[in-house]
């Protein structure tokens, strides 16, 4: 007699195969990517150079977008809004962990209406002063500020950025005061240090590191537990005073909640391959830039951690975007 097969299960699978089609089927028309802070940055380099390798995985172009503005926030308000299909994907910084807790009245919660697909790279801070800065090093840039009690600035690419948020640990941990300069992007506080508006920053690499090694700044100190491979001179703030001291920026990509996900998948794929890329994991080496094109968990697991520590950090500090 022959074996009959239940005919649920058979009417349950046949109901399934157009949504495994639809989903198999993505991308069918270009992927936009809105980058949330401005060209030539910490954001937008990692994607520029990731851009062939997701294309070629995803058989579809990338169409980049920066929407600068607000901390990052501006270009993750777009993103939050659209459509969870997967077309409209999310560049964004640290800052993007953090946001809700520095901007009143931020329409949306970055965490609930936004979904971790990868995080990119890592990126280690540089802290620079001009040639002509009398801070030889971090002890001395530490002892002129605690000698002018929040008088000295500082520069930031903004307001909760990782660039801001490093600083304002270190003093916190010296137990001293300068007096914070935002900016808008990593591009523009590295100006401000150029043209004697502020006295130092950490800075994203890809802004400061070709400065240095062109001797128009002095790179005083590393944010990360090693030394960097292009700027070996350059000591850790773990090893000027600070141990076990290791904070960077980084840079995740997202889609909006409610993606399928077999698509925030294909994604990710997307993602690790332009990590593993070997034209993009030579270039970030110049620049200090680490790979990492993690899992959707992995990245999910990570931004929970980065999301409670730095807010601890806000909260502690009182830190509020006028």
């Amino acid at each position: 007699m022959p074996h009959r097969i239940p005919r649920r299960p058979l009417l349950a699978a046949a109901l399934a195969l157009p949504g495994l089609a639809r989903a198999e089927a993505w991308p069918t028309r270009p992927v936009r990517v809105v980058i949330s802070w401005p060209p030539g940055g910490g954001a937008d380099i990692p994607m520029r150079l990731a851009a062939p390798a997701m294309q070629a995985v995803l058989g579809q172009p990338l169409v980049l977008e920066n929407r600068a503005g607000a901390s990052g926030s501006v270009g993750a308000g777009v993103v939050a809004q659209a459509a969870p299909d997967g077309y409209t994907t999310l560049a964004d910084t640290a800052a993007g962990a953090v946001n809700n807790l520095l901007i009143p009245g931020l329409p949306y919660d970055f965490a609930a209406t936004l979904a971790p697909v990868s995080q990119m790279v890592k990126s280690p801070l540089l802290c620079v002063v001009r040639p002509d800065h009398p801070a030889k090093d971090l002890q001395g840039l530490l002892a002129r500020i605690k000698a002018a009690p929040g008088q000295i600035p500082y520069a930031s690419s903004g307001t909760g950025t990782a660039t801001h948020l490093a600083p304002a640990l270190l003093l916190r941990q010296a137990g001293v005061t300068a007096n914070h300069v935002s900016y808008r992007g990593g591009a523009a506080s590295v100006a401000g240090i150029l043209a004697g508006d502020a006295e130092f920053v950490f800075s994203t690499l890809p802004q400061a590191a070709p400065l240095v090694m062109e001797g128009r700044l002095r790179g005083i100190a590393v944010t990360t537990k090693e030394r960097l491979g292009n700027l070996p001179a350059v000591p850790t703030v773990a090893e000027q005073g600070f141990p076990g001291f290791d904070v960077y920026d980084w840079l995740g990509f997202y889609v909006p909640r409610g993606t399928p996900e077999p698509v925030i998948a294909r994604l990710a794929e997307a993602a690790a391959a332009g990590m593993r890329d070997p034209q993009a994991v030579k270039r970030l080496g110049e620049i200090g830039m680490i790979p990492v094109g993690s899992s959707p968990a992995e990245f999910a697991a990570f931004f929970a951690d980065q999301r409670q520590r730095m807010g601890e950090l806000i909260k502690a500090e009182g830190i509020r975007v006028e």
